[in-house]
């Protein structure tokens, strides 16, 4: 058994990335087309475009801490995918049309997306050190984000929005 004075920052950080990946799989498993795309009322925003948001958040943050190409483009996804979204989108800021324009025709394109995210950020994340956190990100805050900040943000983010896709699961007709 790891005793906790052994487990290090990218140990949590790994762990903490796999809860988003499980709780994306349990929202998104089995749903239909209809069901990826519903929304509470017309503002609101549909499992696909949170989950399809999460993921993007989490490529394009990663890749720019990792300095890699993000998976969206590199490996196809956007072209999977087939969105009327400029391939830099990420989802921040979209308007209740283009939400709308997030649809897909199985949830195995988000999963397999997602998954693949994921392995890009395990990828990069298992090999940081405990002293690599403090490394400045983001001269653009004040103060300046540092990797450890970012990588937190990501998570916050990445939970927050998968929990609002567990809510809308839940109350799907």
């Amino acid at each position: 058994m790891t005793s906790v004075a052994s487990v290090t920052s990218a140990q949590l950080l790994i762990d903490a990335f796999g809860r988003v990946r499980d709780v994306v799989h349990e929202v998104v498993d089995g749903l239909t087309a209809e069901q990826l795309a519903y929304r509470v009322d017309e503002d609101a925003n549909s499992i696909a475009w949170l989950v399809w948001h999460l993921t993007r958040i989490q490529d394009d943050h990663i890749a720019e801490v990792a300095d890699t190409a993000q998976v969206w483009t590199a490996k196809g996804w956007f072209d999977r995918f087939g969105l009327p979204l400029d391939p830099t989108d990420t989802g921040y800021g979209h308007t209740s049309d283009q939400v709308a324009q997030v649809r897909v025709p199985a949830g195995d394109l988000l999963t397999g997306y997602h998954d693949e995210v994921y392995a890009e950020t395990v990828a990069y994340i298992k090999d940081l050190r405990d002293d690599d956190m403090p490394r400045i990100v983001d001269y653009n805050w004040d103060p300046p984000v540092t990797l450890g900040v970012r990588l937190i943000s990501v998570i916050s983010d990445d939970l927050q929005h998968a929990g609002q896709a567990a809510i809308v699961k839940g109350i799907l007709p």
